[in-house]
């Protein structure tokens, strides 16, 4: 398979509550491109919490608005306001091309950050990038420090000024016992 043909799978959203009895749901939406996630016919895979009654493996896209900032959505499988509690928690994937990059330079996409090596705003190696945390204020990259110890540092700019896939680095503004160890009392 070359390389133009792979394909990686991404986390464009959460199912929320039901709006309405109709079936239609919110979208916890964790996408910059919604209007290209959730277009009409879009299939995505859906990964449905444990215990979940919800018993669909994909779901499509029917239609989708905007109420006030919340993402409303109806999908095919979902007919009625007890199938849309059922889905409830759903996580929504979609599938992309791996060579994909988002149109804004300073936006990656988890699998682009998972393997870059971790540098301090001097240059010492830090560790890895193992991957991505998304949190509710904000996204974490979870970093493998030099000694083993897994890291989070919260992805804004102010700790990690640069992100630099094509050379496979990242700059982290590190603090004692952020990502390198608290030094010896």
């Amino acid at each position: 398979m070359s390389s133009a043909e792979q394909t990686v799978e991404v986390v464009v959203g959460r199912i929320g509550k039901p709006h309405g009895i109709k079936g239609e749901v919110t979208v916890d939406v964790r996408t910059d491109e919604p209007e290209r996630r959730y277009a009409a016919d879009a299939v995505l895979r859906a990964e449905a919490p444990r215990g979940s009654a919800f018993g669909h493996r994909s779901v499509t896209v029917t239609s989708t608005r905007w109420h006030q900032s919340t993402l409303l959505v109806r999908f095919a499988e979902i007919g009625d306001r007890n199938q849309a509690e059922a889905a409830r928690g759903v996580v929504l994937h979609a599938t992309i091309d791996a060579t994909a990059t988002p149109d804004d330079p300073d936006e990656f996409y988890d699998h682009q950050l998972v393997g870059l090596v971790a540098y301090d705003v001097d240059g010492a190696h830090l560790g890895e990038v193992t991957g991505l945390v998304h949190g509710g204020a904000q996204d974490l990259l979870a970093v493998k420090a030099l000694d083993g110890r897994a890291t989070l540092v919260p992805f804004v700019a102010a700790l990690v000024p640069e992100v630099d896939v094509a050379a496979n680095k990242v700059v982290i503004a590190d603090r004692p016992g952020l990502v390198a160890p608290l030094p010896e009392d």
